[in-house]
Order: structure tokens, then sequence, then C-alpha cells
């Protein structure tokens, strides 16, 4: 496509999108590249993405950011789950933790002894096997170096730009402040050379990332990829978004609460919660929505619900000529499962190692794209597995989750897991073992069958193994801090205004 060296990078948009991409480029590929980023602040971000998956602290590691002090920058609270609230049906409740469940072996995952023993009346709910899940349950958390517990973070996002973007900076990346008037192009090509201000100032470049949110305009409105389409899967379009101030102690799990028309969240930071509705415009309308939301937060409105339509699916290429795009200009997936900076980061770390010194090609833009497309349709079932497995039956919105056909990955996972019990992980996923396992139990699957390797424990020595693993458990737990006591310790953030 073209052989011309690559080594001016121009980032359009700023956000958590743009800045996740500066920082991953500047700390890894610095020295050799020339990286500008173009934004506004006459633009808003849409910084709503404030709870994050684990991967987000393998990311961290890779750029050497200091845990506390990332954490006191963006007022972070740490994460070991989620809670879903009403999923399966109304009155339900599960987490779906980061932990390990049980203890598994070569054979087969410890769930297939559990199962077992649960036929001959031996052990407790699956839960109990479960360090992270037990910690959050009891609102309780510690880490350290030394510490073997797998969390994430809650988040301020936008704080976590400034914070990102004062690292960015400090390894030379250059901030243009400006509106892009347009977008130039190469005539034979169609490769993007130049943004153009609307001050008059053109800022030239060998790769662009499009970090312009929804409209893609970049790798949409410019270079026209086309767009595929998820919402006959996953039918939310809109969210209200609202902050309110903290009534209690910060918890470490955010929670997922269905609603007849969607679901909403609860994000607990340490100055404030963020909160938001998920909800399908064809049941639900947005004033309807909204009074919806502030019915249902705990502590006074801190800003005025801000209204977010979207559309669920992604780009045909995220790579397209000369340019990628990242966040929330390559697609969305909903935010139930916190994947969209992870999403972000994965992009831009994929970036650094694929990165086309030597001229871009389109064998080097097919292979990022397929592994993308790979990694974001394992998510996209993960999410709608969630929908699917509900048994509600109270709304036009539910029954219609229930009875849709998905995808047929998923349908065989689902078949898998319902005829065998077995579940695994693939290559490219995302999500473990336990993740799918809690899950799918958590909403009511339950397997006809499983893996018989417990059947070769005798009940005394099935009564012991799960006893002493609940017993090991529940000792660590108990000698953990208290979660906002050991925020209070470990990262409490300057006292500031919460609004």
């Amino acid at each position: 496509m073209s052989t011309q060296q690559v080594k001016r990078v121009v980032i359009a948009g700023g956000g958590t999108a743009g800045w996740i991409a500066a920082a991953a480029l500047s700390r890894m590929l610095g020295p050799l590249l020339d990286i500008t980023l173009v934004e506004s602040d006459a633009i808003g971000t849409v910084g709503v993405g404030e709870a994050t998956i684990p991967t987000h602290r393998t990311f961290h590691h890779l750029l050497g950011i200091d845990e506390r002090e990332f954490m006191r920058a963006t007022k972070a609270t740490f994460k070991l789950g989620i809670a879903f609230e009403n999923w399966g049906g109304v009155g339900d409740r599960y987490i779906h933790s980061f932990g390990q469940v049980g203890k598994p072996s070569w054979m087969g995952e410890f769930y297939n002894i559990w199962m077992y023993a649960q036929e001959r009346g031996i052990g407790d709910a699956l839960d109990a096997y479960c360090f992270e899940l037990q910690a959050a349950e009891e609102d309780r958390f510690y880490t350290s170096e030394k510490a073997n517990i797998n969390f994430a973070y809650h988040l301020d996002a936008s704080l976590y730009a400034k914070f990102l973007r004062t690292f960015s900076e400090a390894k030379g990346v250059k901030r243009v402040e400006g509106l892009i008037d347009t977008v130039e192009q190469d005539g034979e090509s169609g490769f993007i050379t130049a943004l153009k201000l609307q001050s008059g100032e053109r800022i030239e470049g060998d790769l662009f990332i499009d970090c312009t949110g929804f409209r893609g305009l970049l790798i949409e409105q410019t270079l026209k990829t086309g767009y595929e389409d998820w919402t006959h899967w996953l039918p939310t379009d809109s969210a209200l978004a609202v902050q309110t101030r903290s009534v209690g102690p910060a918890i470490p799990y955010t929670r997922a609460i269905a609603h007849h028309a969607g679901w909403q969240w609860r994000i607990p930071l340490q100055h404030r919660v963020g909160n938001g509705l998920v909800f399908c415009s064809e049941n639900m309308q947005p004033d309807e929505a909204q009074e919806f939301l502030l019915n249902n937060v705990d502590g006074e409105p801190l800003t005025e619900p801000r209204l977010i339509r979207y559309k669920t699916g992604r780009r045909r290429k995220v790579w397209n000529k000369n340019c990628v795009a990242l966040g929330l200009s390559s697609g969305f997936v909903e935010p139930l499962e916190s994947t969209s900076i992870h999403l972000i980061q994965i992009g831009a770390t994929r970036l650094v190692q694929q990165f086309p010194f030597s001229g871009i090609s389109e064998a080097i833009a097919n292979h990022y794209n397929e592994q993308a497309e790979r990694e974001l349709e394992k998510i996209r079932d993960f999410i709608v597995l969630h929908y699917k497995l509900t048994e509600r039956d109270d709304s036009d919105f539910w029954r219609a989750r229930r009875d849709m056909p998905v995808p047929d990955t998923l349908s065989q996972r689902i078949a898998l897991f319902r005829e065998n019990g077995l579940v695994y992980q693939a290559s490219d996923d995302l999500f473990r073992v336990d993740s799918w396992l809690q899950v799918m139990m958590g909403q009511r699957l339950k397997p006809k069958g499983y893996h018989h390797m417990g059947h070769m424990m005798t009940d005394d020595q099935l009564t012991r193994a799960l006893g002493g693993l609940k017993a090991s458990i529940a000792q660590a737990v108990s000698k953990l801090p208290k979660h906002q006591d050991f925020i209070d310790t470990y990262c409490a953030a300057p006292e500031t205004e919460t609004a």
C-alpha cells in the first residue's frame, strides 16, 4: 500500500482513547516517533467508562505507572468484580468476580468436583470457593507486591485522561489545541495526509489514529469504512449518566442492576458514585429513563443527567489505509462487562507490537484487523450471554432477549455447557473459564452432565477437600482490612470538591 517510512503519528482526539494511545506509543516507542495529539477543549468526551478489568494493571505495568500515584490522581477504588442483580430473574443476585473458583487440575476444572459433591449432599455454594468473590461480599481488600489477588479499578475517566496527558507530554508528545476543519487525503491512494484545523494550521502525518468518538471523523466520515450493526443481539442504544455524592464507604465491586428495559450501573469512586441507566429506546423514552434513574440512586446528584446515544457494533475495519481507530470510533459493545478501556489499551498495545516502521501494507492492516475482530466477537458473545440466559418474563424487552437467536459461536458454548458441563477459554478469549462459569451458573444455566473426575474421591475425601478450601478462604478474607480503610491508608486522594 505504501512504502513510505512511518515516523509522524497524529492522534485525532483526546479523552481516554487519545491519551492512552499517546501514553503507549510515547512510553514504548517514543525515541523512534514524532507524536502529535490534536484535541479541543470545546468538544466534550463521553467520559463514563469508569470501571476496568484486571488487564488494566498489565497495561500500567508496561508503562511503568505507579499504582498509588495513579489511584490518587484519578480518585480510584479497587474492583473485585461485578454484582449482577435481577438478571436471571427478578430478585436474583450473583457476582462475576475476577478470582479463580476452586483449584483446577490438568484433567478438568474444580466445578466438576463440586457438582459431584453437590449430588452427594456435600459442600456449600460455589461462591464459597472463590477468594476474590468472598472478599467482595465481605467488603474487604488488600494488595501488595506479594499479594495473590486478582483485581481491577474504578476510576474517574476525565481525571484519568488528564493523568495520561501529563504522563505523555513528559515523554515528548506534542498537544495541539484546535478543532479539525478538514481531513486531507492523497488523490491516488486515499491515504490521509494532514488534518487542517479551523485556525488554518495543518498537522501532517504518516499514520493517523482516530480517537474522535462515535462520529469517527477519520475512519468513517473520511474513509467510509462501514459499520457492522449488532443491535439485533445488543439492542440497547441509550445511556443516561449522572454523578452522585457518596453516602457510605466505597464497595470493591461494580453493581449492574437489571430493570424492565435494560440495566443500571453503580460505580463507587473515592469522591463520588458514577451512575448510569442503559436502556433500549424502543422500550423506554429518555424522560422516563431520567425519572427512573433519579429515583434509583443513593445520594444527592452532583451533575445533570447526560444522555448518550449509541449503536452497538463495530467498524468493518479498525485499520483502514493509514488510519487506525481506537475507542468509540472503532465501534461499541455496551459497557456491561467494563471492556471499553481494555479495548483501547489492547488496540494501542497491538499497534506498538505491529508498528509499520517500514511502510503501511495491506498485510499488516489485515493482520491487525483479524486479531481485533476475533477478540471483539468473543467479548460480544460474553455480553450477549447475560441477556440470552435470562428467565425474566416481566417485560417485552426481556422476553425478546430470552427468545432471540444468538451468534453460532455463542450457541455452541451454551450447548457445550448445558449438555456436558464444559467451559473453555480459547487462545484469543479475553474472559477466563471462571468468568463464563460464574455468569452461566449465576443465571440459572445448570449442566446436565459434567466430567466425572470427582467420582474417584470418597465422600470423606470430598468433605475434607471442600471444607478445607472453604475454611482457608474464609480465614484469609477475615484477615483483610475493610476496602475503604485500605484506600484511606494506601491511596487516598487529596480532599477536593465532589462536584
